[in-house]
């Protein structure tokens, strides 16, 4: 699987993602906390579709407890497209839905995230507690879902780094002796490119 991760939108290094003809499947649930989650919608599927790709919308509340359909509509889909938001709220959707063990099925697909997308791709989510709140339940959410990562990457992906939340999330991190990769906004990870 390709990943390509990103503090911001898309990075100095984007056309790493570029096609002809590609479909993406874009996951909106890190903004499930606001009432208009969908707000970000024309501006996600145009920098896509500068990309060449055409986008639908992945909601993973619909695949909760059915990781086997998650695969198959994995399945239809060149890149998955994780926007940021929430970490916390992303990771509990993304844990309901199986999506770590959707992924290990799918190794023709292509990875891509920004902000709490680049996040949940990390070992854990320490540290980001100091820059999204971890405790936040959209409706549906319960306390004890887990906020699981996918574990993509082998470190810890802080992204905006030089904000204040970012820098003290990565002083958190080495205080702790954890390590991290920053990403300030623009700046962008390639793994297995």
């Amino acid at each position: 699987m390709r990943i390509y991760l990103s503090a911001y939108r898309l990075g100095a290094r984007a056309e790493v993602l570029a096609t002809d003809g590609g479909r993406a499947a874009i996951v909106m649930n890190a903004l499930d906390p606001f009432p208009d989650r969908l707000r970000s919608w024309a501006r996600e599927t145009s920098d896509l579709a500068r990309l060449g790709y055409s986008s639908t919308e992945l909601d993973l509340r619909q695949f909760w407890g059915d990781p086997h359909a998650l695969t198959g509509r994995l399945a239809d889909v060149d890149l998955l497209w994780v926007v940021g938001g929430n970490a916390f709220v992303l990771a509990r959707a993304a844990t309901a839905a199986g999506l770590a063990s959707a992924l290990h099925r799918s190794p023709h697909l292509t990875y891509a995230g920004y902000s709490a997308g680049a996040c949940l791709t990390s070992l854990d989510l320490a540290g980001i507690d100091l820059m999204d709140p971890a405790d936040e339940l959209p409706q549906g959410y319960r306390a004890d879902m887990p906020a699981t990562t996918l574990n993509l990457t082998g470190t810890r992906i802080v992204p905006h780094a030089g904000t204040p939340e970012a820098d003290a999330a990565q002083r958190h991190l080495a205080s702790a002796g954890l390590a991290c990769t920053a990403l300030a906004d623009g700046e962008d990870l390639l793994v297995n490119f």
